[in-house]
């Protein structure tokens, strides 16, 4: 298809304008343009050049002050399931199946036809996919109409026996509109008093049951949690829209009921949220949350940090004002929330493919373990694979030891009070943590000793980082990067360095972490010597493991391998422990 939608138009771009830029840079159209407020469309000779105009102009070339976005111009009924990836970093390695068709790496950047199972999930990719940062390079994703998905491979909607529907589908299937939204991986979760739980409720449970009936919503009311509190958790679980539906109904029942029993105090709302999104939530300087407030005519009001526990993560974000004004502010609040979650799960799915079998529900990084995120948060309970950290991995992984140096301020922190906070994250993690003594007395840092697999290093690292921005050892603008040191066997340090320095280079072109193998170390008792890692979260995690994979693989290629007539060891002598007796 070789018809072009153009995006981010200025009000002040004319068509001819848009004709000028194509004469610059040499792209040729088949057809006039035809301009609408903020869009434009126009037709190429051939896909080629359609090809072309995406590739020059699309996030490069502005018009009036703003880059234009240029994509293929698919109607709604064409839309399949299969989609254009572009301005792929060319460097990538690819493992090529049916679901990929075509693969394209002869340009600077590599393009790709990806295959989807159903409509909804290559929209949620286009959602999600257009515009993600790989490595610095912003994919651009664009639908492929039927009519050319059709054209080099066969479609998905073949049964078994080869069947392939005829036509587009019907006025009323649910291709076209009539799905039904999906429903938010994010929760909503909101505190009400306890004396309005019954009205909520109401009699033999008909007013919940309504409410859930008209907002298309399961509601959760944790009645036994925290006997005696003032307050009771509710979670909501549906689209946005039926999640602030439900909202905006229990308010209006909370208000009926205070007004039918002569309640005098104001009713707030109160959303619970996790502590991991609420810097995101507030934004730099407060602004975001400033907007909010502005926007909506609310005040709004967040826990401080000290009300928060390793198992109670969630901080409480209390809004006041009229019933509309709440539930507008309630939408914002949480479409923040729910953005912040996206993006975290995206960075976790890269984590998720370098450490096989992470169970990414178990990490604790998400509320209640998500995308989950049940009532089990709030009451001091270890999240699910909390106690030991080797379920997902299918046996005992082989434990690992890393050193991470903190600033000598933070240790208290770490420590907590008798020592509980440390004792905690370690039962959490499932891995053995312990503060080094300072090595002297004006020492700026302390070394945090971590030992265990893979799983626990995550998830015990990944709450110091936190911790470390929590009690604000960074500034807010201020990325917290940690370095981080391995020991490695010293006859494999060349493998870690490569010839050259290759393999180091690599790695930190890859990880975005510093790596270094510092010169003329002199091996320990162990016969070991430090790599060195530094840089943020993520980036040192993905360093982690590359590291721990090239030494896998060096291991693997020292172990002897079976003498072919099954002689034992000669006598006084174990077996090797890495490297093959030598004849």
């Amino acid at each position: 298809m070789n018809k072009l939608y153009i995006g981010n138009v200025s009000e002040e771009a004319s068509a001819e304008d848009l004709e000028t830029i194509f004469e610059q840079w040499k792209i040729p159209h088949s057809g006039p343009f035809l301009v609408k407020t903020g869009y434009a469309f126009v037709d190429c000779p051939d896909e080629k050049i359609a090809m072309k105009a995406i590739d020059i102009l699309s996030g490069k070339v502005e018009l009036h002050g703003k880059l234009l976005e240029v994509e293929h111009s698919v109607p709604k009924r064409q839309r399949s399931c299969k989609l254009q990836i572009r301005n792929i970093p060319p460097h990538m390695q690819w493992e090529v199946s049916v679901n990929w068709s075509v693969v394209n790496t002869d340009t600077d950047t590599a393009v790709v036809n990806v295959r989807y199972g159903a409509k909804d999930q290559a929209r949620q990719a286009m959602e999600k996919l257009n515009g993600f940062l790989m490595e610095n390079f912003a994919l651009k994703v664009s639908y492929i109409p039927d009519e050319m998905a059709t054209a080099d491979a066969p479609p998905l909607g073949v049964g078994r026996r080869g069947f392939v529907p005829r036509g587009p589908p019907r006025s009323g299937s649910p291709g076209l509109g009539a799905r039904p939204k999906l429903q938010s991986e994010v929760p909503l979760r909101i505190l009400v008093p306890t004396q309005f739980v019954g009205a909520i409720i109401g009699k033999e449970g008909a007013t919940i049951r309504n409410i859930t009936k008209q907002t298309h919503s399961k509601i959760d009311i944790h009645r036994k949690e925290n006997a005696g509190a003032a307050e009771k958790p509710i979670t909501v679980h549906s689209t946005p829209e039926g999640c602030s539906n439900a909202c905006r109904t229990i308010m209006e029942i909370m208000q009926k009921e205070a007004l039918d029993t002569k309640f005098t105090e104001e009713i707030p709302l109160k959303i619970l949220a996790h502590n991991n999104f609420v810097g995101r939530l507030i934004g730099k300087e407060g602004r975001n949350l400033k907007k909010i407030e502005v926007d909506t005519e609310t005040k709004i009001t967040i826990s401080p940090l000290q009300d928060l526990t390793l198992y109670n993560p969630e901080r409480t974000i209390t809004v006041k004002g009229s019933i509309e004004a709440c539930s507008r502010a309630e939408e914002e609040v949480m479409k923040k929330v729910r953005e912040s979650y996206e993006n975290d799960v995206a960075a976790m799915n890269l984590q998720s493919n370098l450490i096989p079998g992470l169970n990414l529900n178990a990490l604790g990084l998400f509320p209640g373990g998500a995308p989950g995120m049940g009532p089990s948060m709030g009451h001091n309970v270890p999240p699910p694979g909390a106690q030991g950290g080797y379920s997902s991995f299918g046996g005992q992984p082989e434990s690992e030891t890393v050193h991470l140096f903190i600033p000598a301020l933070a240790v208290g922190a770490i420590i907590g009070k008798q020592g509980q906070h440390i004792k905690q994250l370690s039962r959490y993690a499932g891995a053995s943590i312990k503060v080094a003594p300072p090595e002297g007395m004006d020492s700026k840092q302390r070394m945090v000793i971590i030992a265990g697999p893979p799983e626990a290093q995550f998830k015990a690292q990944g709450r110091i980082f936190g911790k470390l921005k929590e009690e604000n050892f960074f500034g807010p603008k201020e990325e917290v990067k940690l370095e981080a040191h391995i020991k490695v066997p010293s006859f494999a340090a060349g493998r870690v360095i490569g010839k050259g320095g290759k393999t180091v280079n690599e790695l930190q072109n890859l990880t975005s972490a510093e790596v270094v193998v510092p010169r003329d170390q002199t091996p320990d008792e162990n016969d070991q010597v430090i790599v060195k890692i530094t840089g943020h979260f993520y980036a040192s995690q993905l360093a982690q493991r590359k590291i721990q994979e090239i030494l896998s693989q060096v291991r693997r290629q020292q172990q002897p391998k079976p003498s072919p007539r099954g002689e034992g060891q000669p006598r006084g002598e174990g077996p090797p422990l890495s490297r093959p007796s030598r004849k």
